[in-house]
């Protein structure tokens, strides 16, 4: 009987242990989110994306798998500013999971934290999918993710109190190579100032901000609108008498509009990874960065 005591009593310890050692699960709206979660949390996070880098965020199908992964979850980290406004408010009510509702600290929400572009003056539908909070992707200015990782980090070590240091040594690791990163960008990026653009959707606008490229005009005639070969017309004729030097697209966005252009201008198509997985060499918010910029300054060279 001792010995059965002594081989339950250590089973419990252990489980004990697990459970106490046992890393945060991290629900990540996007991509950006998931690689952030891991570069301030560390092996002290599991965190999982309910979208890829091939998927447009703003539509996305609220599936059993993301309502059983927002059920188990320690936190929901999202963009917010109504990007997910079509999916996550249903995931997080077909979740019930109390833990991640908004108000909570495991509900984090990350334009929240940083000023929005293009806040609209009105809202009105007839002008598109207008987001009432401003433009939502504003994981695209690396000076944006100082300060969402700074509250992110922030958020982890309020959440799990024990492992608070552990949080916060890795936030201070990820901003001083953020502070490294962003001068050595902005240096390679130099010649992109005043470069003009034509993108698919208004999704680039804080990385071109940063940089100093003008986007001249946009292949949606208004936001989450797909263009008519009418508009396409009128938008040839438009750019035809200051060309832009190139023709902007994401991963996720149908190729064809662009392709349509770029047969009619000979402008080169440049696909942006978007978010972290967009391209191979976008393997982290790092990656991301450094080739969003070559592959703009690939494009103003080959002109």
């Amino acid at each position: 009987m001792k010995l059965v005591a002594a081989v339950f009593a250590g089973a419990c310890a252990l489980a004990a242990s697990s459970v106490a050692h046992a890393a945060l699960a991290i629900f990540a709206c996007e991509p950006e989110w998931a690689a952030l979660a891991k570069e301030v949390g560390g092996d002290k996070v599991s965190a999982f994306s309910a979208v890829t880098a091939q998927q447009d965020p703003h539509r996305i199908e609220a599936r059993p798998s993301l309502i059983a992964r927002v059920r188990s979850a320690d936190a929901v980290v999202c963009t917010g500013a109504d990007l997910e406004a079509g999916w996550l408010p249903l995931l997080l009510r077909s979740g019930g999971n109390s833990k991640v509702q908004p108000g909570q600290p495991g509900h984090f929400m990350a334009a929240d934290y940083v000023a929005k572009l293009e806040v609209p003056t009105r809202l009105d539908r007839s002008e598109g999918d207008v987001h009432a909070y401003g433009n939502p992707h504003v994981h695209l200015d690396p000076r944006n993710l100082a300060r969402i990782g700074h509250a992110l980090g922030e958020r982890l070590a309020q959440i799990d109190r024990v492992n608070a240091a552990y949080y916060q040594a890795r936030t201070a690791t990820f901003l001083e190579r953020l502070d490294r990163a962003i001068p050595q960008w902005e240096a390679q990026a130099a010649p992109l100032k005043g470069m003009r653009v034509v993108a698919h959707h208004r999704d680039h606008v804080y990385l071109l901000q940063w940089l100093g490229v003008t986007e001249a005009a946009n292949l949606e005639p208004k936001p989450g609108v797909h263009p008519s070969a009418a508009y396409l017309a009128t938008l040839l004729e438009r750019t035809a008498s200051e060309p832009p030097q190139a023709i902007l697209r994401s991963t996720y966005t149908d190729p064809k509009p662009a392709q349509w252009l770029s047969s009619r201008t000979r402008l080169p198509v440049v696909v942006m990874p978007y978010t972290v997985g967009g391209t191979p060499q976008a393997r982290d918010l790092f990656g991301l960065f450094s080739d969003s910029i070559d592959r703009l300054l690939a494009a103003k060279k080959g002109q």
